[in-house]
């Protein structure tokens, strides 16, 4: 197969058509060096030129202060799981997490390792369909920091607007949703995404850290583990991910000069709504996430019946709309829908389901 499909995979997921071009035309030899950016040094000052780049653009989307660190580490957001209790997490303190879905539960699963954590909220008791409200987080003005996750991939719950947490700390894995729209890093001590949605390929995991934090980290962390090292370093104490390093300039390029955030944040919620509007229309499909905390990257849905989800999967598949299976462990149908996914897409999804409901209903 030559022509591109298109692909609603929750990550490694679709990448800018510009960004790909560009890529494979500079992959042999990026010009006026006579090597592909897998071979040339991460020491070089070819590097050093694609890294700086790959910040700036970050800084510049992102309107990042000059007090932050960003950081362009690997092992995605499930290291970093560990690895922020380990740095922030002080032995005779406690942190609060605020669960919203399945990557919250996992980041405290990590965290209970390390320290004392509290469940500040959780939304399990009603699936998993909304974030809590601030009459229902219990928080700890003492904690170490709070966590929460700022749009849940697998449920579809997104956060529309940030949490008051009032002076503690707070952390974010905006693996999902970041570079979606524009937000106040100043609220945040501490964010972290894997770069696999909106970012990037997979590989490269993004923190973005303010200064003031590195005073908290303990004395004999282990070295790749322990934050100062890598800000120290400027994210090159070992090998970094050259080649996604590479792809996020790119990406970041290419976000700028589509009108950055606030252009990419209208287009988003053009597409979601396209795609709620079809859920909602009829009894046939059912959202999973409450409207108020519907996410506009990740579509989760159910139809009648299992076996019809699995025809739903089947052929969709088979007219190239493919990625649409939900997680393994919710089932139904779920359409991601990044950045770099095209309304064209969308228009396309909402056929098939408009369709098949004519047939299956």
């Amino acid at each position: 197969m030559t022509e591109r499909i298109f692909n609603f995979s929750a990550g490694p997921a679709v990448l800018p058509v510009p960004v790909l071009e560009e890529a494979q035309r500079d992959m042999l030899s990026l010009p006026g060096v006579g090597m592909s950016v897998m071979e040339i040094s991460h020491r070089s000052k070819t590097f050093d030129a694609i890294i700086g780049h790959a910040e700036a653009g970050l800084r510049e989307l992102l309107k990042v202060p000059d007090n932050y660190h960003i950081l362009f580490l690997q092992g995605g957001a499930s290291l970093q799981f560990s690895m922020v209790p380990m740095n922030f997490l002080p032995a005779d303190g406690s942190a609060d997490y605020v669960l919203t879905g399945s990557w919250g539960k996992k980041a405290l699963k990590e965290a209970k390792k390390v320290g004392a954590v509290s469940v500040a909220a959780t939304m399990a008791d009603g699936g998993f369909t909304r974030v809590p409200s601030r009459d229902e987080m219990s928080l700890n003005p003492h904690a170490a920091y709070v966590h929460i996750t700022s749009n849940e991939t697998i449920e579809g719950v997104q956060w529309k607007r940030e949490p008051n947490v009032g002076d503690v700390p707070m952390v974010a894995d905006m693996s999902s949703d970041i570079l979606s729209r524009a937000i106040d890093v100043s609220k945040y001590a501490l964010i972290y995404a894997g770069a696999q949605k909106n970012m990037g390929p997979s590989g490269v995991t993004v923190v973005i850290l303010r200064d003031d934090l590195l005073q908290r980290i303990p004395e004999n962390l282990a070295t790749m583990l322990d934050y100062k090292v890598h800000v120290d370093n400027k994210s090159l104490y070992n090998t970094p991910n050259t080649w996604g390093i590479y792809i996020l300039s790119l990406v970041c390029k290419w976000l700028q000069g589509n009108g950055g955030l606030g252009a990419m944040e209208r287009e988003n919620e053009k597409k979601a709504r396209l795609l709620y509007e079809a859920i909602d229309a009829t009894d046939f499909y059912r959202g999973h996430a409450d409207v108020d905390c519907r996410s506009t990257m990740n579509v989760t849905f159910r139809l009648p019946a299992e076996e019809l989800e699995k025809k739903f999967v089947a052929e969709s598949t088979a007219q190239g709309l493919d990625g649409l299976k939900g997680h393994r462990s919710v089932g139904g149908i779920r359409a991601s829908i990044y950045n770099a996914f095209p309304r064209a897409g969308v228009e396309a999804l909402v056929s098939f389901m408009k369709d098949f409901e004519r047939r299956n209903g």
